[in-house]
């Protein structure tokens, strides 16, 4: 309530990140992952996991799919590489084999 006049919100997340790293505006609230591509701003800190439901980002091939490398490609972003990946751009782990996201 104390900073809600104070608030500018913006279409989607990376224009409230633009704004911060034009020094448009003080702060920011952003997801980390598009927060660690930005050389230009400085995490200050971050919501405890407990104050928000997870956030994921659900893959699978589906049923009716005709493209053949589909299956390959959900291998590719569970496999070992790729998760070190994940972590550099500031992502959690995904689980080897599907489910949710660890925390």
């Amino acid at each position: 309530d104390r900073v809600r006049g104070k608030l500018v919100q913006t279409e989607n997340v990376r224009m409230a990140l633009a704004l911060v790293a034009r020094r448009e505006v003080p702060v920011g609230i952003v997801y980390r992952s598009d927060a660690t591509a930005e050389s230009r701003v400085t995490i200050l800190t971050t919501f405890p996991p407990e104050t928000h439901p997870p956030i994921a980002y659900p893959a699978a091939v589906l049923v009716s799919s005709r493209h053949r490398d589909a299956a390959a490609f959900l291998d590719f972003a569970r496999s070992a590489d790729t998760r070190a990946v994940w972590v550099r751009h500031g992502f959690g782990v995904p689980p080897p084999t599907g489910g949710h996201p660890a925390p």
